[in-house]
């Protein structure tokens, strides 16, 4: 009865397959919001105001950082949580798969949320005047809220790893 019980538990690591598959789906939904967005704007590049610009930029820019954060995601935790990518030796390999375990990817993971808050909150002060003052205020707390738990996450790892 054990020995059924846990190959029952090891086997159900993948139902975590069809939900990494589906980051991949949230992927092409993004790449197409981001070339949706180049699209709309393009026509309109000369008739924008230089701020408007940079607002569309810092917004594709986030896109950017989502989709890396979506990949980075999908691949180690399939790698870690469900099997191994099995790639062919004459494909294009990414240098950091097979090497970053669920401690580093936390890391990252980390790491990559307070970048793409530190991009929504550059577009917000670039319509600050367009927002509440205590709009920005919550905003700057949240933001520092994700800037401090990356740090403790970061300062907690060092200290378990000695």
């Amino acid at each position: 009865m054990e020995r059924f019980i846990e190959n029952t538990m090891y086997a159900s690591r993948w139902l975590l397959a069809p939900i990494y598959f589906g980051l991949s789906l949230g992927l092409l939904a993004l790449a197409l919001k981001f070339f949706q967005e180049i699209f709309h704007v393009l026509p309109n590049v000369f008739s924008m105001a230089e701020a408007d610009l940079i607002l569309v930029i810092l917004s594709l820019i986030d896109m950017s950082l989502v989709g890396g954060l979506l990949v980075m995601v999908m691949f180690s935790g399939y790698e870690n949580f469900v099997s191994q990518l099995n790639i062919d030796d004459g494909k294009e390999k990414l240098s950091w798969l097979g090497k970053m375990d669920s401690t580093s990817l936390k890391m990252k993971v980390a790491a990559s949320i307070v970048a793409i808050s530190s991009i929504h909150l550059l577009r917000v002060f670039m319509d600050a005047r367009n927002i509440e003052t205590q709009y920005l205020m919550w905003y700057v707390i949240i933001h520092m809220t994700f800037v401090v738990s990356a740090f403790a996450m970061g300062y907690l790892d060092k200290l378990t790893k000695h």
